[in-house]
């Protein structure tokens, strides 16, 4: 800049020239530190992304102004140069300011659009994760999402948003409730720092069921799906789509319960052998106690056997302690019986 400024000025190199040259060089520097620390988060896809917005944004303002030349010679109107140039100056700026945005906004959408062409980096593996209005429901996403595992990885059509929005101003109350839930849990996830939570705008007006729309697009978006229906607990959709139900999750994330540990438990019911009762923890895990139709409506102690893991959860059976035990530590648990009792036992179906 110092040299630029002694090279042009007429009378050669002065304290001056070179004053200023100095400081322009510097702060032309700091632009360029600020721009570079501006910058440090953005990654090379977001710089492509930018940059098709540009390039999309100028040939639609290039379309845009052609088409606006050829109306005003048509119309037989003239403009003074200084109005052109403005009026091509907004019709630019406005191309590209549109398409740099459409382009950030749909990001996951390109490849809808540009046949075979998705930016995404090629080392990512893991899946975008798509929630349907059974999980908003359930409090229990929000505090998956606080855990971290979701980061960057949480999508919402914007479909289930409209949808939620038009439930809460004209539907019934019951269904008002839900969906003011259902925003409550959207908004809590939008505070989440960290998180990126991201709409997808893609809708299908052909369908109109809105789990019929979330199967399509997780199809095409290659998303996995999550759940907290109880009845989509076991089943995929046809079209191979990979499901995660949120109920099946926090039951693998419960800690088991542990072979000789002791519990309070309240027997409800028969069990279906003879002596045996049932009971429920406050998780609705069953309880299967041999030896508790005997105290069938009250709360007992039980030492645990055995923990069996089913398709619905957990089952836990255990035998009765005698209640006027001095030290349950020291106390035998109840046997069982024999071989075929044992089988009989362990057959009981929740």
């Amino acid at each position: 800049m110092t040299t630029y400024m002694n090279a042009i000025w007429g009378e050669g190199a002065t304290f001056a020239t070179t004053f200023i040259g100095v400081i322009g060089g510097l702060l032309f520097g700091s632009v360029l530190i600020t721009i570079e620390y501006m910058l440090k988060e953005v990654s090379l896809r977001s710089f492509n992304i930018a940059l098709l917005g540009l390039v999309c944004g100028y040939l639609f303002g290039e379309v845009s102004w052609r088409i606006f030349e050829a109306s005003l010679s048509s119309l037989i109107v003239t403009m003074q140069p200084e109005y052109v140039a403005l009026a091509k100056l907004l019709v630019y700026l406005t191309s590209t300011y549109i398409g740099m945005i459409l382009a950030f906004r749909s990001t996951e959408e390109l490849h809808l659009c540009i046949p075979f062409v998705k930016l995404e980096s090629t080392s990512k593996k893991k899946k975008d994760i798509m929630l349907d209005n059974s999980t908003l429901l359930d409090t229990r996403v929000v505090d998956l999402a606080t855990s971290g595992l979701l980061d960057n990885h949480l999508i919402i059509p914007r479909f289930i948003l409209k949808e939620l929005h038009l439930t809460n101003e004209s539907g019934d109350e019951p269904a008002k409730m839900k969906a003011r839930r259902c925003l409550e849990a959207i908004r809590k996830l939008e505070n989440i720092p960290g998180l990126n939570l991201r709409y997808i705008e893609t809708d299908f007006p052909d369908l109109k069921d809105s789990s019929a729309k979330i199967a399509r697009l997780a199809r095409i978006m290659d998303a996995t799906i999550m759940t907290a229906d109880l009845n989509r607990a076991h089943s995929s959709p046809a079209d191979g789509t990979r499901m995660v139900n949120l109920n099946i999750l926090s039951n693998a994330l419960k800690a088991p319960p542990q072979n000789g540990e002791f519990l309070s438990i309240k027997i409800q019911r028969y069990g279906k052998d003879p002596r045996q009762g049932v009971g429920y923890l406050e998780d609705g895990t069953m309880v299967v106690v041999n030896g508790g139709a005997d105290f069938l409506g009250s709360t007992i102690k039980a030492q645990i056997v055995s923990v069996k893991s089913t398709l619905s959860g957990r089952m836990i059976f255990c035998n009765a302690i005698e209640e006027n035990c001095d030290d349950i530590e020291n106390t035998d648990p109840l046997v069982i019986g024999n071989e075929s009792n044992l089988k009989s036992f362990y057959s009981l179906s929740p």
